[in-house]
């Protein structure tokens, strides 16, 4: 496989970054649906983004893809569980985005990189350097500190971060063979269901839709959740493919962070002292994990590049001149 260009390498870039930074200003776009039933929010979100993949595969013409994956049973339960844990998470944000608890939202993201190590261990059997063991446990001072504060646990936060953390590696089982767009679609179409009867009880608990007899303005914000759903997805997908894996995990922090400035600056949510000083311990626990990345990420690239070198003969291989009695000495 060919290294991307620079100019591609850029335009990856800017795929990734606009993804993020959609993702950061979501909590704003929910914001403007405070007054909607949560669980209707997500019903709708749901349906309208499988009607927007639909129209989206009809364009690029690849039905085949989605049936190709619809023929494969196992392939199809990955899916499912994916949409399945990736609705909890959908759900889990429009409560704390609608109710006030962005910042805590925020810190879920900003811990999801340090879960998704943790399901390494636990799931791939990876070792981990001390400095990444480091970090997991600044991780979770940083949780119990923040919990002190609060007095209870930070459910949202960790909701959000196991939840994302576990769909990213369903997703990593997949893995090439399932484009970002018919993975979306066949989760969406999947949770269908999930959606009918969300929006079955709903309905018969208050005898009404919101998306039926609010303004003309929420009706098209709730409509437009498919847009601000699949947008940002298939953005980082199309800027993963030209971007290494180090710049991406730095662009990622792009949107928790723009959720945390949202949080605290523009919604005005209160950071006590035991929240700074959580936060600031995840912060820097994951600045020695990105420190981490690089250095080792460098030294990974140097030694596959002396060992192609070597394969290629570009390095002579030079025998030693000492007698075999004197080596060793």
């Amino acid at each position: 496989m060919t290294s991307p260009t620079p100019s591609e390498s850029r335009r990856g870039l800017s795929y990734a970054l606009l993804s993020y930074l959609i993702w950061g200003i979501l909590p704003l776009y929910f914001v403007l649906l405070s007054s909607v039933n949560p669980f209707e929010i997500v019903a709708w979100r749901i349906v309208f983004t499988a009607i927007l993949c639909a129209l989206l595969i009809t364009i690029t013409r690849t039905w085949s893809e989605v049936r190709e994956v619809l023929r494969r049973p196992r392939m199809v339960g990955v899916i499912a569980a994916a949409g399945l844990v990736i609705y909890v998470n959908w759900q889990t944000y429009v409560i704390a985005t609608t109710s006030g608890y962005v910042v805590e939202a925020a810190l879920g993201y900003f811990v999801n990189p340090v879960v998704t190590i943790l399901l390494g261990v636990i799931i791939y059997r990876e070792k981990l350097r001390p400095t990444q063991w480091f970090a997991l446990g600044m991780t979770v001072v940083a949780f119990v500190i923040i919990s002190i504060g609060l007095g209870r646990v930070p459910w949202i936060a960790l909701i959000l971060a196991v939840t994302f953390g576990i769909y990213g590696v369903l997703k990593k089982g997949i893995g090439a063979r399932v484009s970002a767009l018919t993975g979306l679609f066949v989760e969406t179409i999947l949770l269908l269901p999930v959606a009918a009867i969300i929006i079955g009880i709903v309905w018969a608990h208050t005898g009404s839709l919101d998306l039926l007899h609010s303004s003309p303005l929420l009706t098209i914000l709730m409509i437009a959740t498919g847009i601000t759903t699949a947008a940002p997805l298939l953005l980082f997908a199309s800027g993963a493919r030209r971007i290494s894996l180090t710049t991406l995990g730095f662009a990622q922090y792009l949107g928790p962070t723009l959720m945390f400035l949202i949080g605290w600056l523009v919604l005005g949510e209160q950071l006590p002292p035991e929240r700074w000083i959580g936060f600031g311990i995840v912060w820097l626990s994951l600045v020695i994990l990105s420190v981490d990345l690089v250095r080792h990420g460098r030294a990974n690239r140097l030694a596959d590049a002396a060992l192609a070198q070597a394969q290629t003969g570009a390095i002579p291989i030079v025998a030693p001149t000492e007698k075999p009695e004197n080596q060793g000495k």
